[in-house]
């Protein structure tokens, strides 16, 4: 599972990875982003720019929006059979960037689990494989745009934290994930792998994480004994 991640990285660097794209010159950095909260995305649409959208897919066929609530992950061995995502797998896939992201591991003997931060060795930004969607009431003036992100089993450093990752597309991926045509799930399953170990590292961050409103440069700080920020 993915349920919080990071992007801090500054304008410079996001133009950097992604060259090909327009940067919002406005960005400001996150350190907790939450399910259900906008998130920067570049679709496969046309325009290259980045775009903001919900956290959290809502089909276009959802009666409740809250559904997306529950998908804000999505499993890539099961894209092309479900529901809520098979259509979007073919038709609407997207980059959500990103520079890092949380997951719990369990402790042995402890009741409370231990974040840990997970990010690139180079500490550049990356981008996640997400699927998009757009969902409209009658009622409403504009479409909400919203989005999921893709999960794999993980690579054998990240095993022994959790038992799912994020999928961390390399760069030379992007156009091919990003085609505006409909593409089966033949041609997009072999991009839906584990990024490779020796380009991740990961280290236990304070549990001041935890709170979705804790959203500072304290969230990605190494954890240490004794931190007063345990809470």
């Amino acid at each position: 599972m993915c349920g919080r991640f990071t992007l801090a990285s500054d304008t410079e660097m996001l133009q950097q990875v992604f060259f090909d794209f327009e940067v919002p010159m406005n960005l400001s950095p996150r350190y907790n982003i939450s399910p259900t909260q906008d998130v920067a995305v570049i679709a496969n649409t046309e325009g290259g720019q980045i775009e903001f959208f919900h956290w959290g897919l809502i089909p276009y066929w959802a009666k409740d929006p809250g559904i997306g609530n529950r998908m804000i992950n999505a499993r890539s061995e099961t894209l092309a059979e479900k529901p809520s995502f098979r259509n979007a797998y073919k038709r609407r896939r997207c980059l959500i960037l990103s520079d890092g992201y949380y997951e719990w591991q369990k402790i042995p003997g402890e009741r409370l689990k231990q974040p840990v931060y997970i990010r690139l060795k180079s500490q550049e930004p990356f981008a996640l494989a997400g699927l998009w969607e757009t969902w409209q009431t009658e009622e409403m003036d504009e479409p909400l745009r919203s989005c999921t992100i893709i999960t794999c089993p993980p690579n054998t450093l990240l095993a022994e934290i959790h038992h799912r990752m994020p999928v961390i597309l390399p760069q030379d991926t992007y156009a091919e994930w990003l085609a505006p045509d409909e593409r089966s799930a033949d041609v997009l399953q072999s991009l839906l792998i584990p990024y490779r170990d020796e380009e991740i590292e990961a280290y236990p961050v304070s549990r001041f994480v935890n709170r979705p409103m804790n959203d500072s440069p304290e969230c990605i700080a190494p954890f240490e004994a004794n931190d007063p920020r345990l809470f």
